[in-house]
């Protein structure tokens, strides 16, 4: 059955594969299809649900994929620091590693919406399919940015520490401040999407670096202090209990992130510390399941890619069909029905993985690269991840209806077609690179 991952932390992967299975469940389960002169449309059910806000603070994992990541890249980037290897050539590998998943999932989207809005299917209609298939994409952006910082962020940390984090943190603070209180531009605010991820992205690589080590003693305090910070500002102050966005609230608490989900991921963030150890030394004597959580884990991109694309197909072939009718949210009825629809989801996912999971194992079993060769390759990874940066910001922008004739932004597709490109050429220049895989688990 081959040997445990030992060079891995356990609980890193556990937490990716966990999250994985609640994030797909999760949107699912709260879309609900209504009917109107028979057209079908989608809305986000949370709203309706009594149970779902409170529920969010559980189920809302992203700043643990955040974290987890921060650790993931760390060690990453400092074996291959070690060994010799440039920013640029690391920064090259990761990008390929996340986007040629991605290019597969862009590609069928504009491809399928090409062939049926020319067959004489509603433009409108199927550029709003192809938004919500792309829907994950916005975490994407914000990882490739974050990726992007980690070979300065790592220096920074070794001269600052957890004042890194803590500085970008503080300006989700002051971005709070000013819109609730002194009225700030919008725009401001809004840089709260890349100072409250990066900052949740940095701390995971202050827990590779032993600056926020996985014990109870700093677990504990971290966790109670944040969760009932997090009471507070939910019951006293102006933010939203539900952590994920819903329709009607007045405080999202994603969109941006406000200071109350930053609290929320110092919550989750001390859990994770305080049973670290305990859950690494259980799942060390459970090889088996270690190595089921490493096969989830080992395609946890391709889930997450098309777990909407899935719902999009399931949406068409059970309501669009009749097989499954729309009822009211929450009604008997409403739940009664979900039991069908996500295992009509998750049919349609298990299709998309097969097809395209091979290519996340491939990406990430490509041959490390260590140094560019040449300023023009610098060049060339340079704008390259700069287009594929400014597409996946296109692309999660662009809102639902028609933007072309690929139902997605087509300068967004072209950005992203040209970055791939100059991405794969700047790799094709770089020095081969040899990393020995030491075993980390903090402590």
């Amino acid at each position: 059955m081959g040997p445990l991952p030992t060079s891995r932390d356990v609980v890193a992967d556990l937490v990716r594969a966990v999250g994985i299975v609640v994030v797909v469940l999760g949107h699912w389960t709260v879309v609900a299809v209504t009917e109107t002169d028979g057209t079908l449309d989608g809305v986000n059910a949370i709203g309706d649900l009594w149970w779902a806000p409170p529920l969010s603070w559980v189920v809302q994992v992203m700043p643990l994929f955040f974290f987890v990541g921060g650790f993931a890249n760390a060690g990453s980037w400092q074996r291959h620091r070690q060994a010799g290897g440039d920013a640029w050539a690391w920064i090259v590998r990761r990008f390929r590693r996340l986007l040629v998943p991605a290019a597969a999932l862009l590609g069928l989207l504009a491809a399928t919406v090409a062939v049926v809005t020319a067959a004489g299917a509603d433009a409108e209609l199927t550029g709003t399919g192809a938004w919500v298939a792309t829907v994950p994409l916005w975490f994407l952006a914000v990882y490739l940015v974050a990726i992007a910082a980690t070979p300065a962020g790592a220096a920074v940390q070794r001269r600052v520490g957890l004042g890194a984090p803590a500085a970008l943190l503080g300006w989700v603070v002051a971005m709070d401040l000013g819109r609730f209180h002194l009225d700030a531009p919008a725009l401001l605010g809004d840089t709260t999407y890349v100072a409250a991820w990066l900052g949740i992205f940095a701390l995971g690589g202050s827990w590779w670096h032993g600056r926020l080590p996985a014990r109870t003693a700093v677990g504990v305090p971290l966790a109670v202090a944040a969760f009932a910070l997090l009471w507070v500002l939910t019951t006293m102050g102006p933010y939203s209990v539900s952590m994920v966005a819903a329709p009607g609230q007045a405080v999202r608490n994603t969109e941006p992130p406000t200071v109350a989900l930053c609290v929320l991921a110092l919550g989750q963030i001390g859990a994770l510390l305080t049973v670290h150890a305990p859950l690494t030394r259980w799942l060390r004597r459970r090889p088996d399941l270690v190595r089921r959580v490493s096969k989830v884990q080992a395609m946890v991109l391709t889930l997450f890619l098309w777990h909407m694309a899935a719902a999009v197909v399931a949406v068409v072939a059970l309501y669009g069909s009749g097989l499954v009718p729309p009822a009211p949210v929450g009604s008997g009825a409403w739940y009664a029905w979900r039991v069908p629809w996500l295992a009509g989801c998750a049919l349609v996912l298990a299709v998309f993985t097969v097809a395209f999971g091979g290519l996340e194992r491939r990406s990430c079993a490509a041959p490390r690269i260590g140094r560019l060769r040449g300023g023009w390759a610098d060049a060339a990874a340079v704008v390259g991840a700069a287009a594929s940066l400014a597409a996946m910001v296109g692309i999660a922008l662009a809102g639902s209806g028609s933007h072309g004739p690929f139902g997605l932004p087509t300068m967004a597709l072209g950005s992203f077609a040209l970055g791939a490109v100059l991405l794969a050429v700047a790799a094709r220049t770089a020095t081969a690179l040899e990393v020995v895989e030491t075993p980390r688990s903090p402590t």
